[in-house]
């Protein structure tokens, strides 16, 4: 098994995100290496349980580690000096499809709870609400989505990296408002 800080924060998030009782979407996890700049991502899908595929709500979740967060954390690794701060950065997209009209846009934003403090930071939206129609051949509307981006940063100092059961509890703040988000969107 790889032991490492990044594959440690994908399991924690993972099990919180099945502790909040979310069905993760199959089809949907990703594990990728950027060959030319070297970071490495996960990205994944979770939606309420006893939902169809495709879900009605889903929450698609990317963490990503850099590269220069890797060097940081190795050189803690070899010296156990933390000159440089890694930072493992997140980005969550709340989705409803499948809706039969247009939706309002601003009761959606509205429904959504806060978002969390993740250690030193918070989750911030980037930009506005997405708005999708789909369409028949014959222009014929067969349905509607909504999509909502948040993103922020963990910052993992040294206390995160000695233990980590820290990091569980930062990734369990962000579990719990996923599934808060997927629940007020359902």
């Amino acid at each position: 098994m790889l032991d490492h800080i990044f594959t440690d924060a994908i399991g924690a998030l993972r099990n919180a995100l099945e502790l909040a009782l979310l069905e993760r979407v199959v089809v949907e996890e990703r594990f990728t290496t950027d060959a030319l700049s070297g970071d490495t991502r996960w990205e994944t899908s979770f939606g309420l349980p006893g939902e169809a595929l495709p879900p009605k709500v889903q929450a698609d979740i990317t963490l990503t580690w850099p590269t220069w967060s890797q060097s940081a954390y190795r050189t803690w690794l070899l010296t156990s000096e933390l000159h440089t701060i890694p930072e493992l950065e997140m980005e969550v997209a709340f989705r409803a499809q499948g809706l039969d009209s247009p939706p309002n846009s601003v009761e959606v934003v509205e429904s959504l709870p806060a978002p969390p403090r993740i250690g030193r930071n918070t989750m911030e939206p980037v930009g506005g609400p997405t708005l999708e129609a789909r369409y028949t051949e014959d222009l014929s509307s067969i349905g509607y989505a909504i999509e909502l981006h948040f993103a922020g940063a963990l910052l993992i100092h040294a206390d995160v990296l000695a233990d980590g059961n820290r990091l569980d509890e930062l990734l369990a703040v962000t579990a719990d408002w996923i599934a808060s988000g997927l629940a007020a969107l359902g």
